[in-house]
């Protein structure tokens, strides 16, 4: 049966929407979907992966940027387990609504690990960092993360990244690195330490949602991880909301309702999603780019400068990632 023309609407312009609405809904099926183990990796497969994974890191981009605003004038235990508490409370609702099943018991130490990295370490550490760092100057430091997370996959998920693939991550972390010390970054104080944890525990975190994301689902990882967790954050979170006060301006709050809806959550459901479909060792490089979508976003939300330095190493970074996405990763399956 046709479908009956909106009154007021050109045939043109409805039937674009009608499209438009169809690939919204087919976007959002397949973030909603697991991906299943059994399937056999093709390039296909993984330029999803690497799609959905994008996605996630321009989700991500803003995240400390908007942890500078929301630091200012909130306490910074409050912004780091406080935004996790709000997810949790979006994640219950959202699981609740879809009527999902309870994970498998085996999968809970995985649900565990990953909230203690995700939810509580990275939020924590990077929340206190940026009382102290321009977002810029965090932005690259914790450039690092994709191949701390290749790293965490090869132990974890037993995936095998060929020698190109750990030359060309090994080339783009060296050119942040560059790119930091070139900047004015040579030495190190404590909020840098804290920050470069923060990237170590997020990588844990991520290779290990990945690899639950392949069996639980993208979307259901992070659910049930914040689910998991945020029983635990709360008194925290009062303790420190009742100690230091809610008082503060509207940017703050903005900050903080981003990064626990946004950062926190949805970001999330598309990186694990992506990370399932691609391989967590491949599609973590692509997160390679979100330093300099940091900086991008710093400099409209902060006023931090782009120069022409950081367009370049951008390009470099960005080239880097193409090569990657050409060098072979072993599977247990395809390389025993």
């Amino acid at each position: 049966m046709a479908p009956v023309q909106a009154p007021g609407l050109s045939g043109e312009l409805y039937l674009y929407c009608q499209k438009r609405v169809r690939y919204c809904t087919a976007f959002a099926d397949e973030i909603m979907t697991p991906a299943k183990t059994e399937d056999t990796s093709t390039p296909l497969r993984e330029t999803r992966g690497l799609l959905f994974g994008l996605c996630g890191v321009a989700g991500f981009s803003a995240t400390l940027p908007a942890t500078r605003v929301a630091v200012a004038h909130l306490d910074p235990l409050l912004v780091g387990l406080g935004r996790s508490v709000v997810a949790g409370i979006l994640a219950a609702l959202l699981l609740w609504a879809t009527r999902q099943p309870f994970p498998q018991r085996s999968q809970f130490k995985s649900l565990a690990l990953a909230a203690a990295c995700v939810i509580v370490g990275f939020p924590l550490l990077s929340s206190w960092a940026m009382v102290n760092l321009p977002a810029a100057h965090a932005a690259i430091m914790i450039g690092v993360i994709p191949l701390l997370t290749a790293a965490a996959s090869a132990l974890r998920s037993g995936e095998r990244p060929s020698t190109g693939f750990w030359l060309t991550g090994l080339a783009g972390a060296a050119l942040i690195i560059g790119y930091a010390f070139a900047g004015g970054a040579a030495h190190m104080q404590l909020a840098d330490a804290a920050l470069l944890g923060a990237a170590l525990v997020v990588a844990v975190g991520y290779a290990e949602g990945g690899r639950l994301a392949q069996s639980l689902g993208g979307w259901q990882t992070i659910c049930w991880a914040l689910v998991l967790a945020a029983p635990f954050l709360v008194l925290p979170v009062l303790y420190a909301g009742l100690r230091h006060g809610l008082a503060a301006p509207l940017q703050s709050w903005l900050g903080f309702a981003y990064v626990a809806v946004v950062s926190q959550l949805l970001a999330f459901f598309l990186w694990y999603q992506g990370l399932a479909l691609g391989g967590v060792a491949r599609v973590s490089q692509v997160q390679l780019l979100q330093p300099f979508m940091t900086l991008g976003v710093a400099a409209l939300l902060l006023g931090e400068p782009v120069t022409p330095s950081m367009l370049a190493f951008a390009v470099a970074v960005a080239a880097v990632v193409g090569i990657g996405r050409r060098m072979p990763i072993y599977t247990p399956e395809k390389h025993p």
